[in-house]
């Protein structure tokens, strides 16, 4: 680094060698020796850190009794690794003949058997198809339960994110946007660009300059309050947070309509040409292009951000109290 420390257990790491900081890798393309078998790929860490150069001299390696005992002690190991992930029988295969899951785990295995204080694994899935990569998924979370070691997980898919991690960081730019739990990041996105980034589907940010400490229409039924507000702040409504409602504020003209089994995704064109996407119940029929839908929300599931910066606002949106016409009569 050009400034700071990097530290792993809490010893300086930044000044040692890479075989030097015991952090395993494994990478996007695997980057398995094609010529050596599954078992000679895992085992390769433990011959480089355990064995001499001479120990590892073909021939010498089978000669020389010290290296044929740590070989035999790297074999034992090799196989309990390869157990548990569940490649025992692939060890004589090489790489070529494997399909990309197997690939996967035996690349999992040369890290894991090397005993690292941390794993580095940079889009470990991105080359897997939907339904193996929810499978895999599924296998990282519980073999990170069981090794107890830190996985620093780089992947460009939120929902990997959202699913595996205690915490997330947030990279934009080569900067931290934020760090917190994955219900934090969602709940409490510290801009729009996190807000917009969190999300099964993109997140509305609907633009609103204040007028008395309530927004413009559509949302002049709701007020600011809790902290002041900026002269135009910016909405943020998730699609899941808006429900059909005959009466509610946001209404607009529907453009379409993704059918997604158990739910559907609706966009609809607002009076001003902005677009809203909105989740749909599928328990009754989808309306048709053209038609009009009109939406209410909860103003708890809203998240205010300053239109200048995009930085999240110290405030919460209310619904206003209907203004009460009283008389008498004499």
């Amino acid at each position: 680094p050009s400034s700071g420390e990097i530290r792993t257990g809490g010893r300086e790491v930044s000044r040692l060698s890479a075989a030097e900081r015991n952090i395993a890798m494994v990478f996007q393309s695997y980057a398995l020796y094609p010529h050596m078998t599954v078992r000679g790929n895992i085992m390769l860490p433990l011959a480089m850190r355990n064995m001499s150069r001479l120990e590892r001299l073909p021939l010498l390696d089978r000669l020389l009794p010290s290296a044929r005992r740590k070989i035999a002690d790297h074999a034992d190991q090799v196989r309990a690794i390869a157990e548990m992930l569940d490649i025992g029988a692939l060890l004589d295969r090489k790489p070529g003949e494997l399909s990309g899951g197997q690939k996967q785990r035996a690349a999992v295995a040369r890290a894991l058997v090397r005993d690292p204080v941390a794993f580095l694994l940079d889009e470990p899935l991105s080359n897997l198809d939907a339904k193996l990569r929810v499978q895999m998924r599924g296998e990282l979370v519980e073999l990170h339960r069981r090794t107890g070691r830190t996985f620093v997980y780089v992947t460009h898919d939120q929902a990997e994110a959202m699913s595996m991690s205690d915490r997330i960081a947030v990279m934009m730019d080569g900067r931290l946007a934020q760090v917190g739990a994955p219900r934090e990041i969602y709940e409490r996105p510290a801009s729009t660009r996190v807000a917009a980034f969190i999300g099964d589907h993109p997140i509305n940010l609907l633009t609103s300059e204040m007028s008395n400490g309530r927004p413009a229409p559509p949302l002049d039924g709701f007020a600011i309050e809790g902290g002041a507000a900026p002269a135009v702040v910016i909405v943020g409504l998730r699609p899941e947070a808006l429900r059909p409602a005959a009466d509610g504020p946001i209404g607009g003209q529907l453009v379409r309509t993704e059918y997604l089994g158990a739910q559907a995704v609706a966009t609809v064109r607002l009076a001003d040409g902005m677009t809203v996407q909105a989740v749909l119940p599928t328990e009754e029929p989808l309306q048709l292009p053209a038609d009009a839908l009109r939406f209410d929300l909860d103003p708890r599931q809203a998240h205010l951000f300053d239109a200048r910066t995009g930085l999240r606002l110290d405030a919460r949106l209310v619904r206003r109290a209907p203004t009460r016409i009283e008389g008498a009569v004499r």
